[in-house]
């Protein structure tokens, strides 16, 4: 199995050097970068590009590591016992399956995506340890040990908001997704926007850079953010001449696709009325 990028997921060789290092060692990928830069459709384009399912866990503030293993519905037990139900004797009629296990009890290798590990309690990572490095848990209801039929590929994406136990760090292949450059966003652009005339292109890719790297920005925009403007733009038909700023104006074109708080607005705001007060 060898990762090379798909027709629509422009990686870069480090990506993919990456992917391909974690599938051999059977590790999991731990990939983090700025939000937008791809890092949860690298899950979805490497199981497009090895033939493979995917299953996917998303993580929220809430979950709790056991979810992906398993829950045992006691409630549901206790009523079923209180209304005579025949299927309260079986415990597994009340076992739901976590992704985890769906992973482990799958066929054939799928690639198992933990997405936003970041989000959950500082001690999520660490209480999935031993279940991501010897690939088996324990059923305690039942007594039953699950283990992989065949190792999965496991993609786990952060974005950067919390510290990761080194323990769980030491477990995994990491990379970081750098911004992509302006050859490389070109390339990206491409794919989703092809045949976009290249004066257009670089006109709007030349502000957007400028714009990302203004002093002060508190959000930067990312590249589904560069995409969804540039989707903008070919809507309205605007050129690279329309795209041109004056002093009185430092706002870019449809600048709500890129700027999405009050404050960055408020800057360019202030750039400009600082720009008309140097010409007076």
């Amino acid at each position: 199995m060898h990762f090379e990028g798909t027709e629509t997921y422009v990686a870069t060789e480090d990506l993919k050097v990456a992917v391909n290092a974690a599938v051999t060692l059977e590790r999991p990928l731990l990939v983090k970068g700025e939000p937008g830069t791809g890092k949860t459709e690298l899950a979805r384009q490497v199981a497009q590009s090895l033939g493979l399912d995917m299953i996917e866990w998303n993580i929220k503030s809430t979950t709790k590591a056991q979810q992906g293993l398993y829950e045992y519905d006691a409630v549901s037990r206790l009523r079923d016992s209180q209304l005579g139900e025949e299927r309260v004797h079986d415990v597994r009629n009340y076992i739901r399956r976590g992704k985890l296990w769906q992973a482990f009890d799958a066929d054939r290798k799928v690639v198992l995506l933990i997405d936003e590990v970041d989000k959950a309690d500082i001690e999520f990572p660490n209480d999935l340890l031993q279940e991501l490095d010897r690939m088996e848990f324990h059923v305690y209801e039942t007594g039953e040990t699950i283990a992989a039929r065949v190792r999965p590929i496991v993609i786990i994406t952060s974005n950067n908001e919390k510290e990761l136990p080194d323990a769980f760090l030491r477990r995994c292949f990491f990379h970081y997704i750098r911004f992509p450059d302006m050859e490389t966003m070109k390339k990206i652009v491409e794919v989703h926007h092809p045949g976009i005339k290249s004066q257009l292109l670089t006109a709007a890719l030349t502000q957007f850079f400028e714009l990302r790297e203004t002093t002060g920005l508190k959000k930067k925009p990312s590249t589904s953010e560069v995409l969804d403007w540039l989707k903008l733009l070919l809507a309205e038909d605007l050129s690279a001449e329309d795209l041109k700023r004056d002093g009185a104006n430092a706002l870019p074109k449809l600048h709500g696709a890129l700027l999405k708080n009050e404050q960055d607005v408020h800057l360019f705001e202030r750039l400009a009325f600082m720009a008309r007060g140097q010409r007076r």
